[in-house]
């Protein structure tokens, strides 16, 4: 038999997909010239005769790129392809029109890292584990949510986040970090990374606003403010934190992780608070704390948050629910200083118009019922007996080779190198032995930091880690 168009036609056998693969194959074809503008499209029987399909199948497929526009249908007589601009043919080299890009998204350090592929059980940092999480509470919440708003009209959330959920964050910041604020100083964002970005879009001046950034730090947040165009002024952190007899009289907004500094996992001191309020009262210049896992402690009374210290409105306290509920939630908030607050709503307006309502009401009620306050409860001595796992293996097991750096809180926990001499044999063998962990020189800007490797404990189990450990001593007693 004759073919009925100017190329081959391969549809998949499996149920369901036909209509879909003929109206895929006769679109690319259009596009790419295949079937020109004004070419009469053969009739329905015929093609149906000549691919042994179902005449409905090929009906189907007319209409959807009639829908499309790219076939005009006629009255009497076969669809006819649409007069448009066919498709581009691709440029002989790729990234030719890279240099169209702004100057900061051309930056390779903003760029992410690739995936890795690690071990269901890993020491990979950042993540809580799913295996103790109330899934069926959440699914109650949520279909909840969903009916409640089947019955109301369609709209549009405050920028700034429901009512709801403000008031529940502001509760919840209260009772778990003595985070003195009310509804009106909360604002939702979709995770701590857009809290930054809005931080650094109000206060950053491009070219001229410098940014203190811990060094090692956490690569997203001297992301958010390179984007930006700040000038980013990288401070060593030492066992207080960040050093802040460090910082330059021009410095505008710092950039800190006091409560459990990410990678290293130490704890700012009291004194260190006290002189970086001191530093930004004095210089006119603003603090973002972000307090990521702040509700993970195993030591004793927690110090204050540096919002809870702040007298002079200076501090922007960021939060986040990746850590103490799950990742893809991606809600995270902002408590803001009065003077910074219409300022931040109107730069959340015009980037993203608003969170989802639908997962602010179900976390609204989640946090409400204290539903989060068990789970932080019951996840405690979980992660407490995993992180006892990891500084138990590093003390006695792998002592020779490394030093735990003191930390108390949070789901993560690092180790010096006690020969840095050793760093290049030793390293590669500790991040192959302890899949996910990382080593604190890739959250640098430079290389002129101790060398140090960073265990998260938040999805692997003790004997795991145990397990883990013993199996990186012997690894390194080969060398």
């Amino acid at each position: 038999m004759e073919p009925v168009f100017p190329f081959p036609v391969q549809l998949p056998r499996g149920a369901g997909t036909l209509t879909q693969a003929l109206h895929q194959q006769l679109r690319a074809a259009i596009l790419d010239g295949r079937l020109p503008p004004h070419a009469a499209l053969p009739a329905t029987r015929k093609v149906a005769e000549a691919l042994g399909v179902a005449r409905n199948t090929v009906v189907a497929a007319y209409d959807l790129l009639i829908a499309e526009g790219y076939v005009v249908p006629r009255q009497g007589a076969r669809p006819q392809v649409a007069e448009f601009a066919r498709r581009r043919p691709k440029p002989a080299r790729a990234g030719v029109d890279a240099s169209r890009f702004a100057p900061a998204w051309r930056t390779p350090f903003l760029q992410p890292s690739p995936a890795r592929s690690l071990p269901e059980r890993n020491f990979r940092l950042g993540i809580p584990d799913h295996r103790h999480f109330p899934h069926e509470v959440w699914r109650r919440l949520m279909a909840q949510t969903l009916r409640r708003s089947a019955r109301e009209s369609f709209a549009y959330a405050p920028s700034q986040g429901i009512p709801a959920l403000r008031e529940a964050i502001a509760q919840h910041v209260a009772f778990a970090r003595a985070v003195a604020c009310s509804a009106d100083d909360v604002i939702v964002t979709s995770g701590a990374q857009q809290a930054f970005d809005l931080i650094a879009r109000l206060l950053v001046t491009p070219g001229q606003t410098k940014v203190a950034v811990e060094e090692p730090g956490y690569p997203p947040v001297r992301a958010a403010f390179a984007a930006a165009g700040a000038q980013l002024v990288p401070l060593p952190v030492d066992d207080e934190g960040l050093c802040v007899e460090r910082l330059p009289e021009d410095v505008r907004i710092i950039s800190v992780t006091p409560s459990h500094q990410s990678p290293t996992g130490v704890a700012m001191s009291l004194r260190r608070r006290a002189a970086l309020l001191d530093f930004a009262r004095r210089h006119h210049a603003v603090i973002v704390e972000d307090d990521y896992d702040g509700e993970f402690r195993f030591g004793g009374r927690p110090l204050d948050a540096l919002q809870t210290l702040d007298r002079d409105a200076l501090v922007f306290y960021v939060g986040t629910f990746s850590k103490s509920m799950f990742p893809s939630l991606r809600k995270g908030f902002v408590v803001a200083p009065a003077w910074a607050r219409n300022g931040l709503v109107t730069v959340k307006h015009c980037v993203d118009s608003h969170c989802d309502s639908v997962t602010q009401a179900a976390l609204a009620a989640f946090i409400r019922d204290g539903h989060l306050a068990r789970h932080v409860r019951h996840m405690r001595p979980i992660y407490a007996a995993r992180r006892e796992a990891l500084l138990d293996g590093l003390q006695r097991g792998l002592g020779e080779w490394l030093q735990p750096i003191p930390s108390e809180a949070g789901l993560h926990l690092a180790a010096r190198l006690r020969d840095p001499a050793q760093a290049s044999k030793l390293m590669p063998v500790v991040l192959r032995a302890a899949a996910g962990a990382e080593a604190t020189a890739d959250y640098a800007m430079t290389r002129n930091i101790e060398p140090a490797v960073t265990f998260g404990y938040g999805v692997i189990d003790a004997a795991d880690i145990s397990a883990a450990l013993a199996g990186l001593r012997r690894s390194l007693r080969k060398l």
